[in-house]
């Protein structure tokens, strides 16, 4: 159970997704919260361009590892609109970041999407814990999983979206 302030985080997440959305974007945000909960970097989905590899998750590791320190980055918590897909929970491990707390997983994303008929990732959906074994990881959270799918049955449902 999140409490407000974790839930203010998440909350945030889920709009940058929706900025994401606004902006052409698939709709996925994330926050990069310290140990003292000051929030450090954030960021949306960026794919819109062609590089499919400009998930805000993954921005947020690269970030982690340049301007924190190593033991800064096991106590700080990501907070995201989705779970991380198999790229970026890669990233979240190497470079050592903790906790994980997501709004809406992959197997939801997954059914969300087949209920949409829309085409299956190219990549595999694997839970965060099969990429990075032991690492804590907090989600779906009811409060904001039903907010992500209507910004994904937006995305695909809307012709102007569509990628």
């Amino acid at each position: 159970m999140l409490n407000d302030r974790e839930l203010a985080y998440l909350t945030r997440a889920v709009e940058l997704a929706e900025e994401a959305l606004e902006a052409g974007d698939e709709p996925f945000g994330s926050v990069l919260v310290s140990a003292e909960g000051d929030i450090l970097a954030e960021d949306r989905n960026r794919i819109a361009g062609g590089d499919s590899t400009q998930h805000p998750e993954f921005f947020l590791a690269r970030w982690a590892a340049q301007n924190m320190t190593p033991e800064a980055r096991v106590k700080a918590t990501v907070y995201t609109s989705g779970e991380h897909c198999p790229m970026c929970a890669a990233a979240h491990g190497w470079v050592g970041l903790g906790r994980i707390v997501y709004a809406s997983s992959s197997e939801q994303l997954g059914r969300w999407l087949a209920d949409l008929d829309v085409a299956p990732s190219p990549v595999a959906t694997l839970p965060i814990q099969q990429i990075v074994p032991g690492l804590k990881v907090e989600g779906p959270v009811a409060e904001l999983d039903e907010r992500v799918h209507a910004l994904h049955k937006r995305r695909h449902a809307s012709p102007a979206l569509k990628a």
